[in-house]
């Protein structure tokens, strides 16, 4: 089906507008102090860098410890507004575009803590490296890809949390390599921690792929946390002895996996059975663990020379009647971590692949390469060797290819340094560079998002021209963190739309003179081409918001106003016609906040009120006219009346959708009836229309929001079903005989032929569409009794 975005609703002037825009931004950046050099980060700053540096520079700076400088507390507000804004994505990517100028909206932050809680409450893990402290940007990406997390959610005020923060560091540190160790700051994090249901610091969850998370309820002991976590790894000791031994060897070539034995003999300590089950979970998908009775098996254990407790690896194809020759390795330590590391060393790494075979092989298999330069540049860390284990399910092969050997090829790809990449199986072209964390969960997550999904990598060579194929473009820089956020939602947008929309995403840091030629001046700047239109995104960083961006384009829900079409559509508007108007600036950060939520509340009332938009930028003398005197302002022009250029403007504190919908419908002339209790019991109890009630009461929070919600009710339903509206503090004893406990209560009352029954059909939504669903379910269950009844009067005629 042909993707093709609509015109005239939207500027064609977009790059004049945006270099005005631009203008401004560099004077607003300039006059600004900068939050990076305020905290001392670099741009490409981490959260928990951002964090670090802070803290710092709070114990330094801290009024609490600077009583006799009268500028203390004006020094400290503005660390304090650099640490607000950088630690936050989204408020981050406003700052990096638009300055001080983009964040009006936001409050000044004129509050801080004192020295004590910068001292020992802030950050409680940021400085434990076995420890992963997880931001709502990765949680996800940590806990699906295929490794076992037990995660601590905290909050730095909380007491019990920092009683339990030293042995968590410790059964951290213990159980390094076998579970993965998180925390996360709700503080900071308190979207996250609600989607996921924290109600109650500390709250420890164990988190693995295709299992449901499981809380631990138990004291807060290292042994207790240790045992309890244990039990999902799901890895096994397998005892040998004489009659499976030689043959678990010889297939360990076939496998491809080999085998660390423990041997237990009199002499010497041999390793534990706990310790035994922590390196069967390290090495889980590259080596059986198994373990050898000496005192039963004592011929056995005599044959290959061993006299002393000890534990050795055998590698894949290993002999066992010359162990030097068959590579077997014997390990003296006790120690988990080691043994781990020397048998990682052993593991073979992964697959080279020649410049002749490169096409070949990513013409039919989906992999995952590692590009190096000269055959000495390592590419990781070992653990990288448990990446063909976890992406095998997703059939992602693993390799590396040496640019050195064919610098042509990285080229032509755009490698002009160490890095990894996914290709999805469709040929050389299709693929995309990874540009996050160089550790393992961050790397399984891309890669089995990637292959899924349908964003490439783009380069002059393959750049969108003037196509007929819409392409959505990501020009970003990989040192960005909003940049690097975005990526995982552009991947699962691209899944919605195949087939409708391309996606690519374009390195500035590579392609300057690309990026300098389309005006991108901050990162992330995502736009859709489409043909000689652009659009840019402005938006939030979620799949969701891209997916109703793209809606929006496609099918337009708020009009843009030019001076000619606000006269001709909102002035000269047809009598019942009501508009909402919403007067911006594209430099705005309130603007740019709203702009998203504008377009939702236009979709959600669709069909009542017509919405529409004017840049005042670009129209700014018509906006003056108009008495416009801030952005973003936001009118609404009710059903004409004897004042014709009468509006009402939009006070509210909350500017999402669902507040300005709600504000919005209030003006809509009511459709429902007023029922008083004669009026109900002859039109609705004794009627022979169908009915649906609102039991209200005046003085109700929920009953008053509810209001507009019924008012789209009755026109949804008009002409089926009537609806209508109880004054329950008015006629308390009608509400009392239709047994109302609760407002808003909504029952039905539908018409069988005979009189009704005061109780009514409860209805359990308070949603339009949900109500309309019911209501039409209920009608059609009505109208099929209806016709089985009428067919057995027909069989009954017969038979007389």
């Amino acid at each position: 089906m042909e993707f093709l975005l609509s015109k005239g609703d939207y500027p064609t002037s977009f790059r004049r507008s945006l270099l005005v825009v631009l203008v401004c931004v560099m004077v607003l950046v300039c006059t600004d102090q900068d939050y990076y050099s305020l905290l001392g980060v670099s741009k490409e700053a981490s959260s928990r860098e951002i964090r670090q540096a802070f803290k710092k520079l709070a114990l330094k700076l801290h009024p609490d410890k600077n009583q006799n400088d009268p500028n203390a507390h004006e020094n400290f507000l503005k660390i304090n507004r650099a640490y607000e804004v950088l630690k936050d994505e989204d408020l981050r990517k406003k700052y990096d575009k638009y300055g001080e100028k983009g964040l009006e909206d936001q409050q000044q932050g004129g509050r801080y803590e004192s020295w004590h809680y910068y001292r020992y409450d802030f950050g409680i893990y940021d400085d434990d490296p076995e420890i992963i402290t997880l931001d709502r940007g990765e949680f996800d990406a940590a806990v699906n890809s295929g490794e076992l997390w037990f995660v601590n959610f905290y909050s730095p005020r909380c007491s019990h949390c920092h009683d339990l923060a030293p042995t968590w560091r410790e059964f951290a540190k213990e159980m390094d390599g076998v579970i993965r160790i998180g925390a996360v700051n709700c503080g900071d994090n308190r979207m996250l921690c609600r989607i996921k249901g924290i109600n109650s610091y500390p709250s420890l969850y164990v988190f693995k792929t295709g299992m449901q998370p499981v809380k631990y309820y138990g004291d807060r002991s290292k042994e207790s946390l240790k045992n309890f976590a244990m039990q999902y790894v799901t890895s096994t000791v397998t005892e040998l002895w004489a009659g499976n031994f030689v043959n678990a060897i010889e297939t360990s070539f076939a496998s491809g996996l080999g085998w660390l034995i423990t041997f237990c003999a009199e002499r010497g300590d041999c390793l534990s059975y706990q310790t035994r089950l922590k390196l069967a979970g390290m090495l889980e998908g590259l080596a059986n663990v198994g373990w050898m009775d000496c005192g039963t098996q004592g011929e056995l254990c005599d044959n290959l020379d061993i006299s002393s407790s000890t534990t050795a690896y055998f590698p894949p194809g290993a002999t066992i009647n010359n162990k030097e020759k068959g590579g077997v390795l014997f390990l003296n330590s006790l120690d988990a971590r080691e043994i781990y590391q020397e048998v990682m060393k052993h593991l073979p790494d992964f697959e080279i692949i020649s410049a002749t075979s490169l096409e070949d092989h990513l013409a039919h298999h989906r992999w995952l390469l590692f590009f190096q330069f000269g055959e000495n540049d390592k590419s990781g860390v070992q653990e990288f060797k448990k990446l063909k284990f976890l992406l095998k399910d997703e059939h992602i092969q693993v390799g590396k290819f040496d640019c050195l050997s064919s610098p042509t090829i990285c080229n032509k790809l755009y490698v002009y340094q160490p890095c990894l990449a996914v290709f999805k199986g469709k040929g050389i072209e299709d693929y995309e560079i990874h540009h996050g964390k160089k550790i393992l969960y961050d790397i399984v997550a891309f890669a089995k998002e990637s292959v899924n999904s349908h964003v490439i990598t783009l380069g002059p060579q393959n750049f969108p021209g003037k196509e007929k194929e819409p392409w959505l473009v990501d020009f970003f820089a990989p040192w960005c963190p909003p940049c690097r956020a975005l990526l995982p939602e552009l991947r699962k947008a691209s899944k919605h739309l195949y087939g409708q929309l391309k996606f690519g995403t374009l390195d500035c840091t590579v392609h300057e003179g690309l990026c300098n030629m389309h005006n991108i001046r901050a990162y992330p700047t995502t736009v859709v081409f489409n043909q000689s239109d652009v659009h840019e995104y402005e938006g939030h960083h979620s799949a969701e918001q891209i997916l109703e961006f793209i809606e929006d384009l496609r099918n337009p829900s708020v009009i843009s106003l030019t001076p000619e079409t606000f006269v001709e559509l909102v002035e000269r508007r047809k009598r019942e016609e009501i508009w909402m108007v919403d007067f911006y600036a594209p430099w705005c950060g309130p603007c740019q906040a709203l702009m998203p939520e504008w377009k939702k509340m236009a979709r959600m009332l669709n069909g009542l009120i017509s919405v529409g938009s004017v840049d005042c930028q670009k129209f700014y003398s018509f906006c003056h006219q108009e008495n416009v005197r801030g952005y973003p302002e936001i009118r609404l022009f009710p059903q004409k009346s004897s004042t014709t250029h009468q509006y009402y403007s939009y006070k509210g504190w909350h500017r999402d959708s669902y507040s300005l919908r709600g504000w919005a419908l209030g003006y809509l002339p009511q459709v429902s009836v007023d029922l008083t209790p004669q009026s109900f019991t002859e039109k609705v109890l004794n009627g022979k229309d169908h009915w649906v009630i609102d039991f209200y009461a005046p003085w109700c929070g929920p009953c008053q929001n509810f209001a507009p919600e019924f008012e789209i009710l009755a026109r949804a339903i008009k002409g089926k079903v009537k609806a209508g509206k109880v004054d329950c503090q008015a006629y308390g004893q009608t509400c009392q005989s239709a047994d109302i406990r609760a407002y808003p209560t909504v029952k039905f009352y539908p018409y069988q032929g005979t009189k009704k029954s005061i109780l009514g059909e409860y209805i359990d939504s308070r949603d339009a569409k949900g109500i309309a669903d019911i209501l039409n379910e209920k009608l059609e269950a009505i109208q099929n009794k209806g016709k089985r009844k009428k067919s057995r009067n027909k069989d009954e005629l017969k038979l007389a």
